[in-house]
C-alpha cells in the first residue's frame, strides 16, 4: 500500500481520464460499489486463489473470549472484507439494482482493491483496477466490444501494437477430455498448463507426472505438446485455431471464437487482421470464467497489460437466474508505468514567489488576475526562500510550468511570468 507524491498522483489521474473518456466514448456507463462486501459473498468459491488473499474484518462487540471461540472459523470471526476484485461487487450490483438497469448492461468500474500479496514489483496490497463488462449479451458481439474498447483505451495511451491473446474455457475443458484426464484431476492439471510459458512442454508433462494423473493422458498430451508442426503463418481464423486443437474441437466453439475476430476486424478496418492470436493454453485462474478468456500483450513487456473472460454462471448465485455475462480489466498499475510523460499543457501552471513584506490582498490581487486570464491553469503562492533553487525545482517536479517574482506595490496584472525550464 502506497502514498503517492503530487506529480505521481497527478500522473495517475491523467491517465485514468484517458481511461475513462474512451471507455465512455464506446457506451460503457460508469458505477460505484462499496468496497466492503459481506463475507460469505466473498468466500463463495468463486474467487480462485484471491480468497485466500482477501481482508477479513472482525465482527463488531466481540470479546476475547467470543474471538477464541471461534478461532477455528472464519466466517463467525468475520461478517465482512475488503474486495479483492471488482467483479464479484458488480455481479452482487447487477442482481440488486436489475429492475433499474438496462437489458444489456455496460458497466465502468474504476476503484482500488486490497489482496493479502507479498509484496513485490509490480505486486501490491492496495492497487486500482479498470473494468468493462456487459452484462446480458451472450453472443460474441460482447466480447469483442471489450476487446476494442481496450484495445482503443491503450493506443490513446500512446500504446499502439497490443494483441489480445485469446482462448475458451470450453475448449479446454473439451481438450482435457480427449486426452483422458478425469473431471476431479482438471483443476489441478489447470494450474499446471498455466506454467507452460515458463517450464516448457517437458516441465509441464514431468509436473503432471508428480501429480500422479491419469499418466495415459498425460502421455497423450505431452505428444500433442512435442508434435511436428509446419511453420506457416495463420492470422487469427478458424485455421489457426483448429490447427492449435487436436482434430475435432467442437464447431460451436470455433464458431464463436471465429466470430470474435470477425466482429474485431469490423470495428477497426484500418488494423487489417485482428490484433488477436489463438492461446490453447492460456488459462486465467479465476474459478467463474465459463467461456472466453482473454488476455492483454504489448510487445514493449513480458507480462500482460490486462485480461479477463466471460462468467456466465456466477450472477445468477445472486439472482436465482442465469444471466450472460463477460468484463475485461486493464491492468492500471502496470500501464501507468508505461505511459509517456505528456507533453506540457498549452495552459501554464505558475508559481507567484513573494518577498515577505508583500500585502496578501495584493498576492490573492495577482493570483485571481492570472487565472482570469485564462492562459493559466494553476497558480501557486510561495514565499521567497533561501535558497530559491531548491523551491523552484520543487515546482518543476509538481508540474509548474513558470515562476514570477511579486513585490509589494505591483499593479495587478503587471506579473511577468518566466519559465521554469
Amino acid at each position: 500500500m502506497r502514498d503517492f507524491l503530487p506529480a505521481d498522483k497527478v500522473r495517475r489521474e491523467r491517465v485514468l481520464a484517458v481511461i475513462r473518456e474512451r471507455y465512455r466514448a464506446h457506451g460503457f456507463d460508469e458505477i460505484e460499489t462499496p468496497v466492503v462486501e459481506e463475507h460469505g459473498r466473498l468466500h463463495a468459491g468463486i474467487g480462485g486463489d484471491n480468497e485466500k488473499l482477501s481482508y477479513s474484518i472482525l465482527r463488531r462487540g466481540m470479546d476475547a473470549d467470543a474471538i477464541r471461540a471461534a478461532a477455528d472459523d472464519p466466517a463467525a470471526l468475520s461478517d465482512l472484507g475488503l474486495r479483492y476484485d471488482l467483479t464479484v461487487p458488480l455481479a452482487r450490483f447487477y442482481a440488486t439494482n436489475r429492475g433499474h438497469l438496462p437489458t444489456v448492461f455496460r458497466a465502468i468500474q474504476i476503484g482500488p482493491v486490497w489482496r493479502a500479496e507479498r509484496p513485490q514489483k509490480g505486486r501490491y496490497r492496495q492497487f486500482v483496477q479498470c473494468d468493462i463488462d456487459i452484462i446480458g449479451d451472450e453472443s460474441a458481439r460482447a466480447e469483442a466490444e471489450l476487446i476494442v474498447a481496450s484495445l482503443d483505451t491503450i493506443d490513446a495511451l500512446g500504446l499502439s501494437g497490443g494483441i489480445v491473446r485469446v482462448n475458451d474455457r470450453r475448449a479446454l475443458e473439451w481438450m482435457l477430455d480427449s486426452f483422458g484426464f478425469t473431471e476431479q484431476e482438471r483443476p489441478g492439471v489447470l494450474i499446471t498448463i498455466d506454467k507452460l510459458d515458463k517450464i516448457g512442454p517437458d516441465g509441464v508433462a514431468a509436473e503432471l507426472r508428480e501429480r500422479g494423473v491419469t499418466a495415459s493422458a498425460v502421455d497423450a498430451f505431452e505428444a500433442f505438446l512435442t508434435r511436428p508442426q509446419t511453420l506457416e503463418y495463420n492470422a487469427y481464423g478458424e485455421r489457426q485455431i483448429r490447427k492449435a486443437l487436436p482434430a475435432g474441437a467442437p464447431d460451436d466453439i470455433v464458431a464463436h471464437l471465429v466470430g470474435l475476430g470477425d466482429a474485431v476486424v469490423a470495428a477497426r478496418p484500418d488494423a487489417g487482421e485482428p490484433p488477436l492470436q489463438y492461446d490453447p493454453f492460456l488459462v486465467r485462474g479465476m474459478g467463474y470464467y465459463t467461456g472466453t478468456i482473454f488476455e492483454l500483450a504489448h510487445p514493449s513487456v513480458g507480462y500482460s497489460l490486462g485480461g479477463g473472460g466471460r462468467y456466465d454462471g456466477m450472477i445468477g448465485r445472486f439472482l436465482g437466474q442465469q444471466v450472460p455475462a463477460v468484463g475485461f480489466s486493464i491492468g492500471f498499475e502496470r500501464i501507468v508505468d508505461l505511459v509517456a510523460e505528456q507533453e506540457t499543457d498549452a495552459a501554464q501552471a505558475v508559481v507567484l514567489v513573494h518577498d515577505a513584506d508583500v500585502p496578501v490582498t495584493e498576492l490573492l490581487a495577482h493570483k485571481a488576475a492570472l487565472l482570469r486570464d485564462g492562459a493559466v491553469a494553476r497558480v501557486r503562492v510561495e514565499r521567497r526562500p533561501k535558497n530559491l533553487k531548491a523551491l523552484l525545482e520543487r515546482s518543476a517536479a509538481d508540474g509548474y510550468t513558470g515562476f514570477s517574482s511579486v513585490r509589494a506595490g505591483q499593479e495587478s496584472g503587471s506579473i511577468e511570468v518566466k519559465p521554469l525550464s
